[in-house]
């Protein structure tokens, strides 16, 4: 097990690879998180992956990749699916100054999500328990955020059904992908049906490993229609391809 002082720097470089410079205070919020992952974990099913550092790579560096595609102008953000709290808390943590919303289907997850919320004394940023196609109907929610992010939710048109709903005309919706982009060809009639397009596809490997990802960037041109997202399942079974 790498000792603490190597997982910190792991941190601390890894983020400087985005741009991203961390104060001791942040340093100290995430090892906390780390820390609170692992227990909840023996608990609850949050995540497959159990050993530090590759907690740091594979969650926190991994959340953390999307902060250099955030515009200084967003000012709020919804993180669709959010499980354990990727990319929402890592982001939080980074740009406090972001309203952040945490959007989950597993009641037992929002426990947790509320617990890291609280003993990090995170502000301005809520766990809310609900699937996306009925919060997207929502009008407390709908067209409501500069940005919303998804991480390994599903393959891009569904996602792009689950999400733009919630993005405002002219924000950003960012899907944070594995090294396959092949979904990126199937999505051009759920973009042009829920008025999105792809703004820009960024391709990275994770600081301290050969993993590749890829961030989609889909800008929002024009509200989407009402009938979207459809009930609960429906984008899953009857994408929009």
């Amino acid at each position: 097990m790498a000792d603490e002082k190597d997982l910190t720097s792991i941190l601390t470089e890894g983020a400087g690879e985005y741009g991203i410079t961390l104060e001791n205070s942040q340093v100290d919020a995430f090892m906390k998180y780390m820390d609170m992952l692992k227990e909840w974990n023996k608990k609850i099913n949050l995540t497959a992956i159990e050993e530090d550092r590759e907690i740091i790579i594979k969650h926190f560096l991994d959340s953390l990749s999307i902060v250099p595609y955030l515009a200084n102008d967003n000012k709020n953000l919804i993180d669709i699916g959010t499980g354990a709290g990727f990319p929402g808390i890592p982001v939080k943590i980074c740009k406090s100054e972001v309203e952040v919303t945490l959007l989950d289907s597993l009641d037992k997850r929002i426990k947790f999500l509320n617990e890291v919320v609280n003993n990090l004394e995170l502000k301005g940023i809520s766990a809310v328990h609900g699937r996306a196609e009925d919060f997207g109907q929502n009008l407390q929610y709908r067209e409501k955020f500069d940005c919303a992010v998804a991480r390994a939710v599903a393959n891009l048109p569904v996602l792009l059904e689950y999400c733009l709903p919630f993005v405002k005309t002219g924000g950003l919706f960012i899907a944070m992908k594995g090294s396959n982009t092949e979904e990126v060809d199937m999505s051009s009639k759920a973009l042009d049906v829920l008025g999105g397009e792809i703004e820009n596809i960024y391709t990275l490997t994770l600081p301290f490993s050969d993993i590749k990802r890829n961030i989609i960037t889909v800008r929002k041109l024009r509200q989407t229609p009402t009938k979207y997202p459809r009930k609960a399942g429906k984008p899953l079974k009857v994408p929009l391809v």
